[in-house]
């Protein structure tokens, strides 16, 4: 099974220190971004594809100094970054087999959590939260496939704590076989993929313990005392 790494942002909301280093190379503890991601994901694939744009040569030079993957690829988003269905996109024609896990760069997750989410044909990691009303609701039905993704809904729509999208997904080469339109951000958006799927096959919900999104200078600084090995174990 391959594994994709989103990975090729600006990372605007992380400025001033993304300047001149990408976001998945900033320092988290002992070792960049990158490395947890591909910590978390390697007794699951056997290949990763990083998906890149952004100071592309810096993470070039990172994946070929890692000893985490052997087997990796870079992929670059081209012309430039149009959203994360884009990157998904981009990616098709390089997969080496029909499933693959998508994730997103600045989210760390439990090892265990995509173990179980690999275990699916089509499938998205939620986590509940208090804040639900930053992210986008993930909305099950009785049986736990996914109904619908909600974004940033108004407080009070949903119990608390919500099972929000964490950015994980498990797809099949058949995600493909949609086209949803632009976003009214301008881009191409997974999740416009993942509920045009949710459509005419089961998507399921998986739930995750424990999610990090890393999206500002002022997460990085927090996720610095987070018990990360709990989650993430180092290579031997």
């Amino acid at each position: 099974m391959d594994g994709i790494i989103l990975a090729g942002g600006a990372g605007t909301r992380m400025r001033p220190l993304t300047l001149s280093k990408p976001k998945p190379l900033l320092k988290l503890q002992d070792r960049p971004i990158l490395a947890w991601s591909l910590m978390s994901l390697r007794d699951i694939a056997e290949r990763v594809l990083i998906v890149v744009h952004y100071l592309k040569e810096q993470i070039a030079d990172f994946m070929a100094a890692q000893k985490i993957f052997a087997d990796y690829q870079l992929v670059e988003q081209l012309p430039q970054p149009l959203g994360t269905g884009h990157a998904l996109a981009c990616c098709r024609g390089q997969l080496a087999g029909d499933d693959f896990l998508a994730i997103n760069g600045d989210d760390l997750y439990p090892a265990d959590a995509l173990r179980a989410l690999s275990q699916h044909d089509f499938a998205i990691l939620s986590n509940r939260r208090d804040d639900y009303e930053r992210y986008g609701v993930a909305v099950g039905d009785e049986e736990g496939a996914l109904l619908r993704i909600d974004e940033k809904p108004p407080r009070g729509r949903y119990a608390s704590p919500a099972p929000c999208n964490a950015g994980a997904y498990k797809f099949t080469s058949g995600i493909f076989e949609y086209a949803p339109a632009k976003s009214a951000r301008g881009e191409f958006e997974i999740t416009d993929y993942l509920s045009a799927a949710a459509r005419d096959r089961r998507v399921a919900v998986v739930e995750s313990p424990f999610w990090l999104p890393i999206g500002d200078p002022e997460a990085l600084a927090a996720a610095q005392s987070v018990d990360l090995a709990k989650w993430i174990p180092p290579p031997p």
